[in-house]
């Protein structure tokens, strides 16, 4: 709907997305992670089992429900604007800028969501750092290979070429494995009066 609305204005559009992500994703975690955890991203998750918080056969049942269901919704919005419901992707987000952006957009994302104490304080912060990053990577961060999977199948404006979706999902996982380590680096440190 942004990308019809804003008539070519790639801004607009921008901004557009990024209000609907933004505002989706902190209903989404303030309602649904009472009863999940809030778990919609494959490196999330994966950090969990890693900081020992899921076992292996919750956190694989996780990923694959992330996949199919960021797969499913890229497909539910598709049919949603009379679209067919698989399209591939002519987007080409490739390069070193892209990947360096969704390594640095995924570690803030993992460094956020478990530095946050609450399912309601995740709500609004991670809600919050989607949405700048939308602005300050160069990638529009995806930040969640669930969701790079997803949008491979979208030919709109959020779309991924298929091909460039591998890369995507590499500097994911390197940024979740970058944002643990901040997690440690952090751990043990609060801020005194």
């Amino acid at each position: 709907m942004g990308e019809r609305l804003a008539a070519g204005n790639a801004a607009l559009a921008l901004l557009a997305n990024t209000t609907a992500t933004a505002a989706v994703l902190a209903a989404l975690i303030a309602t649904l992670g009472p009863i999940s955890g809030a778990h919609f991203n494959p490196v999330v998750s994966l950090v969990a089992f890693q900081r020992g918080q899921l076992d292996a056969g919750t956190t694989l049942q996780y990923v694959v429900a992330q996949m199919l269901g960021c797969v499913a919704g890229a497909m539910l919005a598709n049919l949603m604007f009379d679209l067919p419901a698989v399209q591939a992707s002519t987007h080409a987000r490739s390069g070193t800028g892209q990947w360096l952006s969704e390594l640095v957009a995924t570690a803030g994302l993992v460094l956020v969501a478990f530095r946050s104490p609450t399912i309601e304080q995740a709500a609004w912060r991670v809600a919050l750092w989607i949405g700048a990053a939308y602005w300050f990577t160069a990638s529009t961060s995806f930040a969640n290979p669930a969701i790079a999977a997803g949008r491979m199948l979208s030919d709109s404006f959020a779309g991924i070429r298929p091909a460039d979706v591998p890369g995507f999902i590499a500097a994911q996982l390197a940024g979740g494995a970058a944002g643990a380590l901040l997690l440690r680096l952090f751990a043990d440190r609060t801020v005194r009066a």
